[in-house]
């Protein structure tokens, strides 16, 4: 039986990891399930509760119940660097380039040879409305693909269009420029499968050249330079999290 005290205000542990700044509360549950988690020295439970004055370990080293300050950080991420806080491989993350020093983590996927704005930051509760499809909140991409696009390919992608893993569909899409050799679109997006633009593209014929973010929600990518980052404002926060159905803090 866990050893739990119950004379305190609690949460959920998985809310507690991801204010810790240790991923969404989905990754928090992944830890509690591959049992690397101990509260009060017993191996925790998933649906669990714990308070301020209760130990919680992962992986033996002791965690922050929650972060000294919450903090949001926009990065505009080249080509070749990996969207995680770290990796087994070696190469260069989004961590890596904003070294800050709080602990934070980005906010959904960006593939390795993709590029743009990413979201870091330890506020667990709206990674996970900007991740979770429930709470559609758009993720815009400027996509360059080979060939030239026509309207009813454009219709195609809006209709959705059937991969091996069921039927996508861009929330909006829009030629910004069609040529012979090569095409620009912007595509919106509420959900987050694996290469989801690329493979869209390839199934009607157009295979991406370069793929760029430039919005999550309201947040924008603007003039930000590659590799740069920066803090978000307070009237930034204020909107992303409000936007995400959030008290806006």
């Amino acid at each position: 039986m866990v050893n739990q005290r119950t004379d305190q205000p609690q949460e959920r542990l998985q809310k507690v990891l991801a204010h810790a700044g240790l991923g969404s509360r989905r990754a928090a549950e992944a830890l509690v399930r591959e049992g690397r988690v101990q509260v009060n020295g017993t191996p925790a439970s998933l649906g669990q509760k714990v308070g301020p004055t209760d130990e919680v370990r992962v992986d033996g080293r002791p965690v922050r119940t929650r972060p000294e300050q919450l903090v949001y950080y926009a990065l505009n991420k080249p080509y070749g660097v990996v969207t995680s806080a770290k990796d087994d491989e070696g190469r260069t993350t989004v961590v890596d380039l904003v070294g800050v020093p709080e602990r934070v983590y980005p906010v959904g996927r960006l593939d390795v040879d993709s590029e743009g704005l990413v979201l870091l930051t330890n506020d667990g509760d709206l990674a996970h409305r900007i991740t979770h499809p429930r709470y559609s909140i758009p993720k815009v991409y400027e996509v360059i693909v080979q060939g030239e696009v026509s309207q009813d390919t454009v219709a195609q992608l809006i209709r959705g269009v059937d991969l091996d893993d069921g039927l996508a569909q861009a929330a909006q899409a829009e030629m910004l420029r069609s040529a012979p050799q090569a095409s620009v679109l912007r595509l919106s997006l509420t959900q987050g499968r694996k290469r989801e633009i690329r493979r869209m593209c390839e199934a009607v014929g157009h295979p991406v050249q370069r793929l760029r973010r430039v919005a999550i929600g309201p947040l924008r990518l603007g003039d930000l330079a590659p590799s740069r980052w920066r803090r978000l404002s307070e009237s930034e926060v204020k909107v992303l999290r409000r936007r995400a159905g959030l008290d806006a803090r």
